[in-house]
């Protein structure tokens, strides 16, 4: 595995012409990413992990430092993983001294973009910019940021045609846990209040009206009183928009909240049957 400190994965002449998988992180490393470089292995001769801490996505300085940073376990679990290029970029080599915004527009001022103002314009700089330096044939976004693969995908097809957006199923701890960076914040109480959040959208996701998936999830997350629920949505997966009684078909079920200081998302999917259907 080459580690690339300095200088560009695109500009290194050990990659050639050889197709390219990329896959995009922040680093604190856990199989929920080992699972995209798995993928990315299927798809392209070299996989390319990023590692950098992406400080435009992030509502103020003080998230920021709290993000974990484990590099050396990382390059440890890259290295394992069969990663070809860890690149780990500094802010200079992402963020010129003049760069602009780009602007997630409606979609990304709902949901998770309502709660964190301007998250959506970040993720989609750092895409951008990741992607013009890379310029991989591939790029692999986890499953569990539903509207932020949905996003990125919309937004490639606009910036970045020759790249095709993959995605990769959530990876779940045994208890239903969604594998996420923020866990390690998590205490083992609010490990197991966090519980409830994977445990409603499970129940939800088996319902097939709109009122008794609303309703089951909201329910079982009054079962914990350590949760605080920021949003639940019942959305269409191709237009990212909320539904409602009158819609028949998949859906994806979008929920966020808070056990103590850490902030959680998933999303489980589900199909609304026809009245007269359903169990």
């Amino acid at each position: 595995m080459q580690h690339l400190l300095k200088y560009l994965p695109s500009t290194d002449t050990a990659l050639g012409e050889k197709k390219i998988a990329f896959v995009p992180t922040m680093g604190a490393l856990h199989q929920g990413h080992i699972s995209l470089v798995k993928e990315a292995k299927s798809l392209a001769e070299q996989v390319v992990m990023s590692i950098f801490v992406n400080p435009t996505q992030f509502e103020s300085v003080e998230d920021l430092a709290k993000y974990p940073r484990t590099l050396k376990t990382d390059i440890q679990l890259a290295e394992a993983a069969g990663v070809d290029v860890l690149w780990t970029p500094d802010v200079s080599e992402i963020y010129p001294d003049k760069y602009k915004l780009i602007d997630a527009g409606e979609l990304g001022r709902i949901y998770e973009g309502h709660t964190r103002a301007g998250h959506f314009d970040g993720v989609l700089t750092v895409v951008n910019r990741l992607f013009e330096i890379v310029k991989p044939d591939y790029a692999i976004f986890g499953e569990k940021d539903f509207q932020q693969l949905f996003l990125i995908r919309e937004f490639s097809k606009r910036a970045h045609s020759g790249i095709e957006v993959i995605s990769g199923r959530t990876i779940r701890e045994d208890s239903g846990l969604a594998m996420s960076s923020r866990n390690v914040r998590l205490s083992p109480d609010e490990t197991n209040s966090a519980l409830v959040i994977s445990r409603a959208l499970e129940i939800g996701s088996k319902k097939q009206s709109y009122a008794e998936i609303k309703s089951s999830v909201l329910a079982e997350l009054t079962t914990e009183i350590d949760f605080k629920l920021d949003y639940f949505a019942i959305v269409n997966p191709k237009s990212l928009l909320e539904v409602d009684q009158s819609h028949i078909g998949p859906v994806q079920l979008l929920l966020a909240g808070w056990v103590g200081s850490v902030r959680l998302i998933d999303n489980f999917a589900a199909v609304i049957e026809p009245e007269g259907r359903g169990n």
